[in-house]
């Protein structure tokens, strides 16, 4: 039987924040990956991306996931980019319902605004146009690796929370 929530998507969809309010009224630990990978390396991930490059970060969120993965009855939140390797999909799957938050380019563009230079993908002239390349590169990936889509372009961060306890409480094989 399965126990964690996963949660995946796009920067900007909202993962950590739902996945507080997921933590908190289900009374479940939140493991934040990338903060987990920050802990491993010893230094942020802008400074992971500049410093050593991404396939080295990629390498950082294999280990971080796979140390998420054996756990029980946790929240976690996922980087964008995770589900990019299959190896994180199925150690996920073993224990966990995937569910993949999106949101309209536009939107994303927004809610990352505010984290200037924290997002080293979106350290570019035209970040709006990088969100789409990298969305439409990404959808078919985090498609394949979702059990229950939420859009979160218009929902408030409860809302959404309240929409996936929801598709939970129905989901055959899930222990909420």
């Amino acid at each position: 039987m399965k126990s964690n929530i996963v949660l995946i998507g796009f920067m900007g969809t909202g993962k950590t924040a739902v996945g507080l309010v997921l933590s908190q009224r289900l009374n479940r630990p939140l493991i934040e990956v990338d903060e987990t990978i920050e802990k491993i390396a010893g230094k942020t991930i802008p400074d992971i991306f500049q410093d050593d490059g991404e396939i080295h970060f990629r390498e950082l969120e294999i280990e971080a996931i796979r140390m998420a993965a054996k756990g029980e009855k946790q929240v976690i939140a996922c980087g964008g980019g995770a589900v990019l390797n299959t190896i994180n999909i199925e150690r996920l799957r073993l224990t966990g319902v995937i569910i993949n938050l999106t949101a309209a380019p536009k939107i994303i563009l927004k809610r990352t605004a505010k984290e200037n230079g924290s997002r080293p993908l979106l350290d570019v002239e035209q970040p709006l146009e990088r969100i789409k390349e990298l969305s439409k590169f990404r959808k078919p990936f985090y498609e394949r690796a979702a059990d229950i889509t939420i859009n979160t372009s218009k929902s408030s961060i409860d809302s959404a929370a309240d929409k996936i306890i929801d598709r939970l409480k129905k989901y055959e094989g899930f222990n909420l």
